[in-house]
């Protein structure tokens, strides 16, 4: 049966509002346990996980997915300014909202994070005892190295600081912050990412003029980014359950550096891997990860469907 869904705007700090759809599903028992999902870096909800909360709310889980502040039709500026701690509270935020949501079992909360929020995840998850379950897919656990993998060459890391610097000189002035786009592949052109499968992954899911989303990031997203390690945070989750979801050919959130930190989570946990990329975990393997990640809530949460 095809759920329900209705859109949602969640106050947030800063007198803005972040924009969510929830999922409801049909013959679910209420009060039903919920999961909240979140996108990466540069992501929006339409782009790959709109999918997930579908998949989860035909197992009676009540799913919201809501954008981040600053993208699609969420509040905030500047746009498409990526402050992973800003999100983290944010997506706080959104938790909060949803436990005082009709129908929704405040004590059965699960957690799903992709990508940069597979690295929220890790933080919400070891700092938020609301959360239940977790399932963090293709995380970011080191932004400093995967900063230092993206940019080898110390000529490479030292242009970039100089960016970074003329930057925050021109906003001292009062400048608005510079931006760049998230993925190109030309090499004269700026950009946060030069991995043609993210161009490819972008091309696929047209995002419509409501959405604003002009495919440009701020300049200074990569420099936060680059201060941003989740991954300490993987220790302090236990006792809530932790999926971790791994793609063996990851080249964008590295598959040693998840691997690793896997083995350093407490029980309960588990890891399951595909044969793939990145963006693989979104529709080539989505039979994988969207049945594994249900399958853990289901297990974790208890929903009740009935007949």
């Amino acid at each position: 049966m095809i759920p329900e869904r209705e859109e949602h705007w969640i106050a947030a700090d800063g007198g803005i509002a972040l924009h969510a759809w929830i999922f409801r599903p049909v013959g679910a028992a209420d009060p039903a346990p919920a999961v909240t999902i979140a996108s990466g870096f540069g992501g929006l909800a339409e782009a790959g996980l709109m999918r997930f909360a579908e998949h989860f709310a035909g197992l009676g889980l009540v799913s919201i997915i809501h954008d981040h502040r600053g993208f699609g039709l969420s509040g905030g500026w500047p746009r498409q300014d990526i402050d992973p701690w800003r999100q983290i509270l944010d997506w706080r935020r959104v938790i909060t909202y949803l436990q005082d949501v009709p129908g929704v079992d405040p004590e059965r909360i699960g957690l799903l994070g992709s990508s940069y929020a597979g690295g929220h995840a890790l933080v919400l998850a070891g700092s938020d005892p609301r959360i239940k379950a977790v399932v963090a897919q293709i995380p970011t656990i080191s932004g400093y190295e995967q900063g230092k993998r993206r940019n080898p060459s110390p000529e490479a890391t030292r242009r970039l600081q100089e960016r970074f610097n003329a930057d925050e000189r021109a906003q001292l002035r009062g400048a608005e912050p510079d931006r760049q786009l998230l993925v190109s592949t030309d090499p004269d052109v700026p950009s946060a990412y030069k991995d043609p499968a993210m161009v490819e992954h972008e091309g696929r899911f047209p995002v419509g003029e409501l959405a604003r989303y002009d495919h440009m990031i701020t300049l200074r997203s990569t420099l936060k980014a680059q201060m941003y390690d989740p991954g300490v945070w993987v220790d302090r989750i236990a006792p809530t359950p932790l999926l971790m979801i791994v793609g063996t050919k990851d080249t964008v959130t590295p598959t040693d550096l998840a691997l690793r930190a896997f083995e350093r989570a407490g029980e309960p946990k588990k890891l399951i891997t595909y044969e793939g990329g990145h963006f693989d975990a979104y529709i080539e393997q989505f039979d994988r990860t969207g049945s594994g990640s249900g399958d853990w809530f289901v297990e974790h949460l208890h929903p009740v469907v009935r007949a």
